[in-house]
């Protein structure tokens, strides 16, 4: 996604990425939605498959939009302080 691999940008710095899925493909696999300043800032906040539901309403993707927001604007210490608490998990992978 960082290279810009991202299916559609759904604005509030909401972006979402269809995954394959074992035997499944992309199209019949599942969807992740991320909060990204499509820097150096990548929250996954939402994971779904697609033989479950089509798509986010309009009224999930406006509280999406807020958590990215909340997500986007958090410190450096306020984020460190998060995945000490076990509000967050980071997950590192350099590629």
């Amino acid at each position: 996604m960082r290279r810009g691999l991202i299916d559609a940008i759904l604005g509030g710095n909401v972006v979402k990425k269809r995954v394959a899925l074992p035997g499944r493909g992309k199209s019949g696999g599942s969807r992740t939605i991320v909060a990204t300043n499509l820097g150096d800032r990548w929250f996954f906040i939402y994971g779904f498959e697609k033989n479950v539901r089509a798509n986010i309403t309009d009224k999930e993707l406006e509280a999406l939009q807020l958590l990215a927001s909340d997500l986007l604007n958090l410190t450096d210490n306020e984020l460190d302080i998060s995945v000490i608490q076990k509000k967050l998990l980071e997950i590192c992978h350099d590629h």
